[in-house]
């Protein structure tokens, strides 16, 4: 429990440090840093912006002259208000946020790099009958050790390299102490992704032996897997999202605060690389969701700031405000959906 709050409250406070030094390398002072809403218990000014960490960590926000979302028709014209700088300058403030979420992701995954990143052994464990595999005389136990010439570290490089070549395969592969050339052709066969749809792709008919290994990346290595993991979280997040929208993913799967603190508390358990991965894949989550155009986000705040550059002038202020209600209407919607879902889940309704 402990974990998941304080990982909570440090990719919040990364946040929110992201839009503070933006806002202040822009000119704009910054009122209020808070981590967590509700009741400010402990508060520390300095420079005339108040510092606080609030009742609940469930959030955080900085404060801006002349920008505040619980009161959008609050405004400043002054020299150092949010409301006077241009709005690819208030862009820049409003994306420093996400960006700070996914730079934060990126040194996680330097970091796991550097420690060593825990992947499935390229050991067989099962080998189906009539597969291209079993016809190729592959067996439990066997150790890939490269494909067509191409060394093999991990199990999820077998199905990059299957997946995306054509015609046969040639693999090495380790036996009792021997190492064996075998030629084989995947067949294209039904297989299931990672929602659950059936998909038709080439397939060796082999499956892990559970066993693990440590890989140690070095120099340019480190930055590549840095960036592709990146990629690959804010994607998935993407994806599901995506499928969600289509009935592939059920409505139930959504997960809130409670999904967080538990899964945050196994990865704890389970060593800090695994920690490192998950707060990682949150702080992707926190970046992508933020750019969503929904107003009270900064995805919405940027919506508004790019319809004044193409427009000329901004919003109608009515509009603007009734928007930002609704805004905030949906996101407590969705978090009181959310927990809902946790607490079916918890409970056991969903079995």
């Amino acid at each position: 429990m402990l974990t998941a709050l304080l990982v909570l409250s440090f990719l919040i406070f990364f946040h929110e440090l992201g839009h503070f030094i933006a806002a202040r390398a822009l000119g704009v002072h910054v009122e209020v840093f808070s981590i967590g809403f509700g009741k400010k218990i402990l508060t520390y000014r300095h420079k005339n912006t108040q510092y606080c960490l609030s009742a609940i960590p469930l959030g955080g926000y900085v404060q801006m002259k002349g920008q505040d979302d619980s009161d959008p028709t609050k405004i400043s014209t002054d020299i150092d208000s949010y409301n006077s700088k241009s709005p690819f300058e208030r862009i820049v403030i409003l994306f420093a946020g996400p960006f700070a979420n996914f730079l934060l992701a990126f040194l996680l995954y330097i970091t796991i790099a550097i420690l060593g990143v825990p992947s499935l052994a390229p050991q067989i464990g099962n080998v189906m009958e009539n597969s291209a595999g079993y016809e190729a005389g592959l067996q439990e136990g066997d150790l890939i050790l490269a494909i067509n010439d191409k060394p093999i570290q991990s199990w999820s490089e077998i199905k990059t390299v299957v997946t995306k070549t054509t015609g046969p395969l040639s693999l090495h592969v380790k036996r009792n102490d021997k190492t064996k050339l075998l030629t084989l052709t995947p067949k294209i066969s039904e297989n299931k992704n990672i929602f659950g749809e059936t998909i038709k792709e080439r397939l060796i008919g082999i499956s892990p032996s559970g066993a693990t290994v440590i890989l140690h990346l070095k120099g340019v290595e480190i930055i590549n897997f840095a960036w592709d993991q990146t990629v690959r979280a804010a994607t998935l997040i993407l994806q599901s999202l995506q499928k969600m929208v289509q009935g592939v993913i059920s409505p139930k799967e959504m997960g809130g605060v409670i999904s967080i603190v538990q899964v945050t508390s196994d990865a704890a358990s389970a060593g800090i690389v695994t920690l490192f991965m998950l707060t990682a894949l949150i702080s992707v989550n926190l970046g992508v969701i933020n750019l969503f155009p929904i107003p009270a986000l900064d995805g919405g705040h940027i919506m508004f700031n790019l319809y004044e550059m193409v427009a000329g002038r901004p919003p109608n202020e009515n509009v603007y405000a009734k928007m930002t209600y609704a805004g905030w209407g949906i996101l407590l919607t969705l978090m009181a959906f959310t927990i809902i879902n946790d607490i079916l889940r918890l409970s056991g309704a969903y079995q």
